[in-house]
C-alpha cells in the first residue's frame, strides 16, 4: 500500500495523473494533490505520503524548492518534467527518478515498481536531494556530482574522477582516481547512457572508459593503457570506433 502526493500547478495535469494512478497503479491506495509548493507543505502537516510526484516547472517556487525541507524526508520523489534536458540530467546524476509529460501508463507503472525496490534511508534520500539542489545550481553539466547508491551507502564524485567502469553481471565496478573501486547496483548500460556526452567510450562489452585517461593503445590495437597503468581489452568490433575517438 502506497500513499501518494501529486504536486503540480496545472489542474489538468494533476487530474490526468490522478486518473492514471486510479486506473493502472492499484499499489497506490491513497492520493492527495497540491497546486503549489506552499500548499504541499500544508498538506504534509497532516498527511504522510510514501511517494511524491513532483512537477519540476512551477511558478513562484519550483519542484526543486520543495526539496529544501528542514527534516529528513520520509518519502521518495518521482519528478515530472516536460523535456527539460538540463533538469533531467541533474535528476539522473542525483540517482533520482523522473517521468516525462505526457505520462504514459507503462512509464508510470515502471516508475512505481522502481520506487518499490528502493531501500534508501531518509538520511540517504536527503543527501540525494541536497546533491540535486547543488547540481541544479551549477552552470555546466560537467560540474555535476554523480550520486551512486551501493550496498555500502551513497557515493558522490565528479565525472572526471572516473577512470573506467567494468560490468559485473547486473552490477558495475567503478574505478576512480586515487580511490578504491566500489560496486554500484546499476548495469554498465545505465552508466553508458548517462556518460555518453562526457567522453566515455565502450571499448568492450564489459568496459566503459574515460577517454581523457587513455595514454596509449597497444601496437596490435587489442588493449588500451590508462593513466593508472591498467590494460583494458578492446574488442574486435570496437577497434575502429576506439581508433576514431583517439584520432589514430
Amino acid at each position: 500500500m502506497i500513499k501518494a502526493l501529486i504536486i503540480d500547478d496545472e489542474p489538468r495535469a494533476r487530474n490526468v495523473l490522478h486518473q492514471l494512478i486510479i486506473s493502472f497503479v492499484p499499489e497506490i491506495t491513497e492520493v492527495r494533490t497540491a497546486a503549489s509548493v506552499e500548499e504541499a507543505k500544508g498538506v504534509l502537516e497532516f498527511y504522510q505520503p510514501n511517494l511524491v510526484f513532483l512537477d519540476v516547472e512551477m511558478p513562484h517556487q519550483n519542484g526543486f524548492d520543495f526539496l529544501q525541507l528542514p527534516n529528513n524526508p520520509d518519502f521518495d520523489v518521482i519528478f515530472i518534467t516536460a523535456h527539460n534536458q538540463y533538469a533531467i540530467q541533474a535528476i539522473r546524476f542525483s540517482a533520482l527518478d523522473y517521468l516525462l509529460k505526457p505520462i504514459s501508463p507503462e512509464d508510470l507503472k515502471e516508475a512505481v515498481k522502481r520506487h518499490q525496490t528502493k531501500s534508501e534511508s531518509s538520511r540517504q534520500r536527503k543527501m540525494l536531494f541536497e546533491n540535486l539542489a547543488a547540481n541544479i545550481d551549477k552552470r555546466d553539466v560537467k560540474d555535476f556530482r554523480l550520486a551512486v547508491p551501493s550496498s555500502e551507502g551513497v557515493f558522490f564524485f565528479l565525472v572526471h574522477e572516473i577512470l573506467r567502469l567494468e560490468a559485473d553481471r547486473n552490477y558495475t565496478i567503478i574505478h576512480l582516481i586515487n580511490k578504491r573501486p566500489f560496486i554500484a547496483s546499476k548495469t554498465l548500460k545505465h552508466f553508458e547512457d548517462m556518460l555518453a556526452k562526457f567522453r566515455f567510450i565502450r571499448t568492450h562489452k564489459s568496459h566503459l572508459v574515460n577517454l581523457d585517461h587513455i595514454i596509449r593503445i597497444s601496437n596490435n590495437n587489442e588493449f588500451i593503457i590508462l593513466s593508472d597503468g591498467s590494460r583494458i581489452e578492446v574488442s574486435r568490433r570496437k577497434k575502429d570506433e576506439v581508433q576514431r575517438q583517439l584520432n589514430i
